[in-house]
């Protein structure tokens, strides 16, 4: 599998012939570098974490482009498909679909979840984390944004994760150290953790450094990657 990074939380993941991204902000996103355009080419799911505008991104307008299947949650999916949306498959947290080749789980966030329009902030369902399963591929489990809580306990039991990617910007998520904690206290059989939510706009942190520094020595490989460079695990 091929783990792509597009600055924020927005990934591209490569296996088993599928291209599924996850939280596709790139308009707006000053983190973001590259062509939009090559970037979701062969892509044919689009997976949400939650109602907020730096997770929804580029969802709707790549959907309508490519015909890729937005995975979500209920609300969210019923707000989008007001929008225009017309491939989409909704859930809530606690489910899990076979989109065919593999499956999506929806999981539990710490967070919150809503919209703004015309001046008004209206709720979009929970906030989750997502859990990528495919056969003879790692699994991954991406937390969208969240704080630590106990329950991640329960996560690594059902569902054994072999790629965690945890935000780590602070403010609106858990910060560096707390993230840290998160991954070594319930996720230290993972093979990778995978920082994100950070080094995007001023409020979050500007790197990763602190992140790296609280797992060191601590038998759990961190990988920072490049922004547009896949990496393989």
């Amino acid at each position: 599998m091929k783990i792509t990074w597009f600055g924020h939380s927005a990934f591209r993941l490569d296996f088993a012939g599928k291209a599924v991204l996850i939280d596709p902000f790139f308009t707006g996103n000053p983190a973001f570098q590259g062509d939009r355009a090559k970037i979701v080419e062969g892509v044919s799911h689009i997976l949400i974490t939650h109602g907020h505008g730096d997770h929804v991104g580029d969802a709707l307008d790549i959907a309508k482009a490519t015909g890729a299947k937005v995975v979500t949650n209920f609300e969210l999916c019923m707000y989008l498909a007001k929008q225009g949306l017309g491939n989409f498959d909704p859930m809530n947290t606690g489910g899990t679909t076979d989109q065919g080749g593999f499956t999506v789980t929806l999981v539990r966030a710490d967070h919150s979840a809503g919209l703004v329009e015309m001046d008004v902030n209206f709720p979009l369902g929970n906030a989750n984390g997502v859990i990528v399963k495919a056969p003879g591929e790692p699994t991954i489990y991406h937390m969208g944004d969240t704080d630590i809580f106990g329950d991640m306990a329960l996560i690594a039991e059902i569902h054994q994760p072999d790629v965690v990617i945890v935000p780590i910007g602070d403010r609106f998520t858990m910060g560096p150290e707390v993230a840290a904690l998160a991954v070594e206290r319930y996720f230290g059989r993972a093979k990778a953790a995978i920082p994100c939510h950070y080094a995007s706009f001023p409020p979050l942190v500007p790197n990763a450094d602190r992140f790296v520094a609280a797992l060191d020595g601590k038998g759990i490989q961190v990988v920072v990657p490049h922004k547009t460079v896949g990496v393989t695990v």
